[in-house]
C-alpha cells in the first residue's frame, strides 16, 4: 500500500470515528447501568445481557446498516429520503407509493425527535460521573442538571460558526475515546476472563427463556447499545461507505470489549451504581478526572453529530418540498454538508433543556430513549425488503425480513416504555410530522386553487401586448414552478398590469431525486422577447441562482415573485397560512438581491 493510500485509509477511519460514531460510541456510559436497574446482576443475567448486547450490535448495526442498507445509496448519500427515491423508481404510483411516502415522513420525524433525546441523555450521563470525584459525592443533583444544561446551551450557541474548523479534532478525540474504552475493558476482563464466553448466543437465548416477560422488557434497554447505528447509513454521504464500514469493524470491538469489562466489574461489584465510571476509577483513580473530561468531550461530539444530522434532514426536507422554507446559512465554503438553520437550532436547544429538566437523571431519560430508534430501524427494514425484492439480489430481501423481525421485537419491547416517558418520543416526532402533513397537503391545495395558465393561452395575450412596443428596457425575471405552466402572479404582472420588459425570462428551479449535480438549460424564444431557464439541482446542492443566471448571459434589472394571501375558514389551511407567513419565501431562501425584488400579491381562497 502506498503512503498516501495508507494515509487516506487510516484518515478515513479516524474521520468516521469523529463524524459518525459519536452516538453509538457513547452508549457504554449508560447502557448496562440502565439495564441492571431492571434486572439482578447475577452471573447468568450478566452473561445473558452481554450476549444480547453482542448480537444486537451484530444484527441491527453490522447486518442491517453496515452490510444491507449501505449497499443502497444515491451518489453516495444514504437515509430514509434516499430509500424513498430508490423505491419511487421501482414501484408505480398508487397505494404502495403512498405507503412508502408515509413511512419516509415517519422515519424523518423519528430521527428529528432522536436529535433532541441524544444530546440530553449523552451529556447528562457524562456529567453524572462527577459524583465519583472525591469531595463531590454529595453534590446536589440539581447542580448536575444545571451543568449538563449549560454545556448543551453552549454547544447550541456556537452552531452558527459551523463545525468545519473544529471537525478535524473530532476524529482524534474519538480515537482516544475508543482506545480508552477498549483498554479499560481489557484490564477489567483480565480479572474475570470467563466473561468472554458471553459472546455465545446460548446465553442470550437462555436469558430470554428463563426470564419470560421481564426478559422481553429488558430488551427495551438493551437496544441502547445500538442507538446511533442508523448514523452509519444516514451519514454515508460525508465520507463514503468504505471508511465507515472499516471504522465500524474497529469501533465494534472497542465497544464490546468495554461492555465485557463492565460485565466483569459488575460481577465483582454488584452494588455499584455507575459501572463505566466505577470501573475506570477502580483501575486508575489518578486518571479518573481526565477520563471524565474525555467522556464529556465525546458526548459533546456525539451531540454535535446529531445536531448536524438534523440540519441535514431538515435541508433535504426543504429542498424536496416536504418542509417549509427556512433560512439556511452555509458555514463552510468546501463542505456541502456544513449548514446552519437558526430556527431549528434554537428549537432543538429549548427542547433539549426541557427534556433534561423534566427527566433529571439519565436512567429516567432512558425510558424515553429507544422507541424512536427502533421505529426508524423497522421503517428502514421494511423499505429494504421492498427494494431488494424488486432487484436481482432477491435473497437479500429474506435477510432484510429476518433483520426486520428482530427490529420489530425490539420495537415491541420499547412500547412498554410509553407510560414511563416513551410518549416523549411520539410528542417530539409529532411536531415535524404535523408540519410535514399540513405543508405538503397545503402546497398541493394552494397550487390547485391558484389555477395556473398553460403557456399557449398565456402567449396569445402576451404577444399582443409585446407588439405594442411600450416595453421597458432591460431584463425582467419571473419565477415559475415549471416552464409550461404560468402562475397567476405572472399573468397579473404582464397581462393585466402591462409590466413587460424587452427581455422576459421565466426561471424554474427543479430539485432532482439525486443528492448532487446541477444542470442548467436556456430555452430561447418561447415567445417574442420571452426566454426560459430550467435549473435542475440535486436536493443537497447549494444553488447560487445569480451566478447560474449570469453564466447564461442573463443580467436582470428586476426580479418578480409571487406572494399568496390565503383566505380560508378551514382550520387546517389557517395553520398552513400561518406557517407560510412565518417562513421566508422562495427569493429570500435563495438570497437574491433585495433591491431588485418585486413581490406580487395574489389572493387565494382555499
Amino acid at each position: 500500500m502506498k503512503q498516501n493510500e495508507a494515509g487516506s485509509f487510516w484518515g478515513g477511519i479516524v474521520k468516521s470515528m469523529g463524524l459518525v460514531f459519536g452516538d453509538i460510541g457513547t452508549s457504554p456510559i449508560y447502557t448496562l447501568t440502565v439495564v441492571f436497574a431492571l434486572t439482578r446482576p447475577t452471573e447468568d443475567h450478566v452473561f445473558g445481557i452481554l450476549s444480547l448486547v453482542f448480537w444486537t450490535m451484530t444484527i441491527l448495526v453490522t447486518t442491517e446498516y453496515a452490510w444491507l442498507a449501505m449497499r443502497l445509496g444515491r451518489k453516495g448519500e444514504g437515509g430514509a429520503i434516499v430509500l424513498k427515491e430508490i423505491l419511487s423508481k421501482l414501484i408505480k404510483p398508487g397505494r404502495q407509493l403512498t405507503f412508502v411516502v408515509f413511512l419516509t415522513y415517519v422515519g424523518v420525524c423519528l430521527l428529528m425527535g432522536d436529535g433532541v433525546i441524544t444530546p440530553a441523555i449523552s451529556i447528562l450521563s457524562a456529567v453524572e460521573g462527577m459524583v465519583l470525584i472525591p469531595g463531590l459525592a454529595g453534590l446536589p443533583h440539581g447542580y448536575l442538571v444545571l451543568i449538563a444544561a449549560s454545556t448543551a446551551v453552549g454547544l447550541f450557541l456556537v452552531q452558527f460558526r459551523g463545525t468545519d474548523k473544529v471537525a478535524g479534532a473530532f476524529g482524534p478525540v474519538m480515537l482516544i475515546w475508543f482506545s480508552a474504552l477498549a483498554l479499560s475493558g481489557v484490564v477489567s476482563i483480565a480479572s474475570y476472563p470467563s466473561v468472554l464466553q458471553a459472546v455465545s448466543p446460548h446465553y442470550a437465548v437462555q436469558f430470554l427463556l428463563h426470564n419470560g416477560l421481564s426478559g422481553f422488557i429488558v430488551l427495551s434497554e438493551v437496544i441502547l447499545c445500538a442507538t446511533g447505528g442508523e448514523a452509519l447509513y444516514a451519514d454515508m454521504g460525508h465520507l463514503g461507505r468504505k471508511p465507515i464500514v472499516r471504522a465500524w469493524s474497529i469501533v465494534f470491538w472497542a465497544l464490546y470489549l468495554n461492555y465485557l469489562g463492565q460485565g466483569a466489574f459488575i460481577l465483582s461489584h454488584p452494588d455499584a451504581k455507575n459501572y463505566l465510571f466505577g470501573m475506570v476509577q477502580g483501575q486508575a483513580p489518578v486518571l479518573y478526572i481526565p477520563f471524565l473530561l474525555l467522556t464529556i468531550m465525546a458526548t459533546i461530539i456525539a451531540s454535535q453529530a446529531m445536531i448536524s444530522g438534523v440540519f441535514s434532514i431538515v435541508y433535504q426536507g426543504i429542498t424536496t418540498r416536504i418542509l417549509p422554507l427556512l433560512r439556511v446559512d452555509y458555514t463552510s465554503s468546501h463542505m456541502k454538508s456544513q449548514i446552519y438553520i437558526g430556527s431549528v437550532n434554537w428549537l432543538l436547544m429549548v427542547a433539549v433543556v426541557i427534556i433534561m429538566v423534566v427527566f433529571q437523571r439519565s436512567e429516567n431519560l432512558a425510558a424515553a430513549y429507544g422507541l424512536a430508534v427502533t421505529g426508524s430501524m423497522v421503517i428502514t427494514g421494511i423499505m429494504m425488503i421492498m427494494i431488494f425484492s424488486r432487484t436481482t439480489v432477491r435473497w437479500k430481501a429474506l435477510v432484510a425480513a429476518l433483520v426486520t423481525a428482530v427490529d420489530l421485537l425490539f420495537f415491541s419491547a420499547c412500547l412498554s416504555k410509553l407510560p414511563h416517558g416513551g410518549y416523549w418520543s411520539i410528542i417530539l416526532a409529532l411536531f415535524p410530522f404535523v408540519t410535514i402533513l399540513v405543508w405538503t397537503k397545503g402546497q398541493r391545495a394552494l397550487y390547485q386553487a391558484l389555477r395556473p395558465l398553460d403557456l399557449e393561452t398565456f402567449l396569445v395575450s402576451y404577444e399582443q401586448i409585446y407588439a405594442k412596443g411600450h416595453n421597458i428596457p432591460g431584463t425582467g425575471l419571473f419565477f415559475t414552478r415549471e416552464t409550461p405552466v404560468v402562475p397567476p402572479y405572472v399573468f397579473h404582472s404582464i397581462i393585466r398590469s402591462n409590466i413587460i420588459y424587452e427581455r422576459n425570462v421565466f426561471v424554474s428551479l427543479i430539485r432532482t431525486d439525486d443528492p448532487f449535480g446541477i444542470k442548467t438549460k436556456l430555452i430561447k424564444k418561447l415567445g417574442t422577447g420571452l426566454d426560459a431557464v430550467e435549473i435542475r439541482a440535486g436536493y443537497m446542492e447549494r444553488v447560487v441562482l445569480e451566478e447560474l443566471l449570469h453564466g447564461l448571459g442573463i443580467s436582470e434589472k428586476v426580479i418578480f415573485y409571487g406572494i399568496e394571501e390565503i383566505l380560508t375558514d378551514n382550520p387546517v389551511w389557517k395553520l398552513f397560512a400561518t406557517i407560510k407567513r412565518q417562513t421566508p419565501n422562495f427569493v429570500q431562501f435563495y438570497k437574491l438581491p433585495a433591491g431588485k425584488l418585486q413581490g406580487v400579491v395574489t389572493r387565494v381562497e382555499m
